[in-house]
Parts: C-alpha cells; structure tokens; sequence
C-alpha cells in the first residue's frame, strides 16, 4: 500500500519583500530586492551592512495583530503571528480545525531581539522582566499557539538555518505515521545584535548585496521573516474541500559533522540529504526542473553546494538553479520555509526567479545560475538548506496531480 500523500494547502509570509504571499511574488517576478541598511535596530553596524529588515516597528505589528500593548511578545512572535495568519486564512481553516490543528515552529533567534534589549536593565525595571522568558523559543511557539487557539500537538525546532525544513520533515513524519492529519509548519526570526555580531565576528557578513555563486562573492545578507505552510494528509484536505497548491514529495536530512560552521569542500552532508529526498520522493535527478539552492553567497558555501549539486546532476545535466537570498536576505531558521514559499510559487505560475547579482561563475566548478525571470512549466522543485554544525536538509515540492 503506498503512502499517503502530503499536500499543501495554505501559505503565508512576511519578509523585506512583502506582508503577504501576493506582495512576495511581485516582488520576485519584478526582480526587486528587499535589501536595505538597518533602520530599525540599535546597532555599530547600521551603515555598513545590507540586510533584509521587516520595515514595521514592533509596535506597527501589534497593532496590525490587535495585540495589547503591553505583552511580552518579541519581534520574532509577531513576525510568526503575522504570516501563521495568512496561511490559516489562506487555507479557510475554521475554529473548529484550529483546535486540532498542530503547530512545528521553528527559529534561531527566538525572542532575543527583546531580552538582548533589556539584558543590563532587569535588576532596576521590573516591567522588562516580563521579556525574560520569550527568549526561550518554545515561549514563541506558545504564544503563537495562544494567539489562534491552536490545541493539537505543539512542538519547537531548532537546527540553524536547516530549523525550518526539519519542521517541514517533522510534519511529513508525522502525518505519514498517523499521528496528525493537518499541521501548520514553519518559523521566524527576527534580526538582533547578537546575530549580526556573531556573523560578522566568522567575517561572512557583506557590505554590498550578496552574490551567490558568484567569483567575487563576498558573504551574506542577514534577514528576518515569518513564513508557515498548512500541511496535510491529502484525503484530510479532501474531506474539507481545500484548494491543494503543491505536493510534499521528498525530502531529506543529513548531516556530515565536519565543522561547527563550515560546510565540507565535497559537500557531503548537502549530497546525502539530496539523495535521500530523491530517494523518498521516487523521483531521478532528471525529474528536477529547478533547485531553489541554499546559496548564501559565502565563499565556503556556494563551492560546497556546487559540488554536492554535481555529484547528484553532473555539470552537463544540471537543472536551473537560483538561490532566493539576494531577495530575502538569509532569514536563517526560516530560509527554508521562506523558500518553500518561493518553490510553491515556481511550480503555481510556471515561473524561476533570477539569483540577483550574479555575474562571473566560480573558477572551480562550470554552473551559472538563472539570471533573469525563466517561464518554463515546472513538475518538482527541490529546495535545499544547510545549517552550521554540518545539519542539512532538502526538500522537494511537486505539482499536485489528481
């Protein structure tokens, strides 16, 4: 008996290129990028990196959300409030399917951007204590789970910048083994001191817009986002009459150890989830039409990527590949959640969106990126994301066929 098939029916975002699903997509099809300098936040940097910042203070969001304002959410929960919003409404999920609905959330930065503010005032303003325990990431989770009411099986991830497609993974389990039927899955995070500082004390922070996969790459972008997914069982979805916008047809976890934020320089960890997403989904190499890669434009990055691309697709055969970020920024726990977004609206209108900035290829490998918006028809989509500690995931979305 084959397995039951796992769709999805809902999606919902907010990043530095739109509130919503619909602002996302003209943005991507228009080529714009959401990079900026910080405007924001608090921080040495502001002038001299370029990130992708959410431009609503955090009391913008409480007020959209019709949240008290006073309440002890940090940046990271509204952003998720935010965008979980619009996928549950995206997928006319009701009261009463919000009561069994689950929740996978996932994040790196959980409500820091609030306890890194506060740090040195709590013994003196008792007022800010009230932040203390939203730094905790599954403090985020269930204050999301509060603000819809959602009952059913709550849960937090935390991989670095794979956390979200483990979530998407998490799901897929879940609901392959019967032990959920409809999940709302993805992440946020918001942009903090302590994430610019850290990325810019391992020097892979970029002054410019990121190039990935570009000779004369310089680093990343940092970004912050919310972005959500209802999974489900298809004949759940069925039941209820859902409009199914995409298949989850394979996906895989891997994850090779070599270094705590390198990747290795054959792509080992990046090579085996790939195969093992191919493998899940019954699907060959040639079946891909595009990779949405993980593509952060480092230096290390980019070459272990290529190279891992290459041993499962050869240089002669490889699909069109792009990597989303110089869009987004790298939205860290959320990238792959953000870009599972960007794949379901590849495969929706038919569409590859351009790897911004790119113009000369790497001297160690022959691959060159899509540059300019690509209309072809698109069956499957694999979206790869890699985290520090070697933690890496692939997934692959598919046109949903009847």
């Amino acid at each position: 008996m084959n397995p039951e098939r796992i769709v999805i029916t809902g999606m919902g975002i907010c990043s530095c290129i739109g509130d919503n699903v619909q602002e996302t997509f003209t943005h991507l099809s228009q080529g714009k990028s959401g990079l900026s300098t910080i405007e924001l936040l608090d921080t040495l940097h502001q002038d001299h990196i370029k990130v992708g910042e959410v431009k609503h203070t955090n009391e913008a969001l409480t007020n959209i959300l019709d949240i008290p304002k006073e309440n002890s959410y940090s940046r990271t929960s509204l952003l998720g409030i935010l965008a979980l919003r619009e996928a549950i409404k995206n997928a006319s999920l009701d009261e009463e399917s919000l009561h069994s609905l689950g929740l996978i959330m996932a994040s790196s930065v959980g409500g820091m951007d609030m306890t890194e503010r506060y740090f040195y005032d709590y013994a003196t303003n008792i007022p800010a204590r009230r932040y203390i325990t939203s730094h905790n990431i599954g403090e985020i989770t269930q204050q999301m789970a509060s603000y819809f009411g959602i009952k059913g099986f709550v849960t937090s991830l935390s991989t670095a910048c794979s956390s979200s497609a483990n979530a998407i993974i998490t799901a897929a389990n879940l609901i392959r083994t019967g032990r959920a039927r409809t999940l709302a899955v993805g992440g946020a995070d918001a942009l903090s001191k302590f994430t610019i500082n850290g990325f810019n004390a391992l020097m892979i922070l970029s002054d410019k817009e990121a190039t990935p996969f570009d000779e004369h790459r310089k680093g990343l972008n940092l970004g912050e986002a919310g972005a959500f997914l209802i999974l489900e069982a298809e004949s759940e979805a069925l039941k209820h009459g859902r409009k199914i916008l995409a298949q989850l047809s394979g996906w895989g976890n891997a994850n090779d150890a070599y270094h705590q934020t390198a990747s290795s320089e054959d792509g080992e960890g990046a090579f085996l989830a790939i195969e093992k997403a191919l493998h899940c989904s019954g699907l060959s190499p040639k079946d891909i039409d595009y990779i949405n890669a993980h593509g952060t434009a480092t230096v290390n990055n980019d070459l272990s990527e290529s190279r891992a691309l290459i041993r499962i697709f050869s240089e002669e055969q490889m699909p069109d590949l792009s990597s989303t970020k110089p869009f987004t920024g790298h939205t860290l726990a959320v990238a792959s959640a953000v870009e599972a977004i960007i794949s379901i609206l590849s495969i929706e209108k038919e569409m590859i969106f351009p790897n911004l900035n790119f113009q000369t290829p790497m001297k160690e490998v022959n691959i060159k990126p899509v540059t300019v918006l690509k209309q072809k028809p698109i069956q499957h989509v694999l979206s790869n994301s890699f985290g520090f500690g070697g933690n890496c995931s692939a997934l692959i979305f598919s046109k949903y066929l009847s």
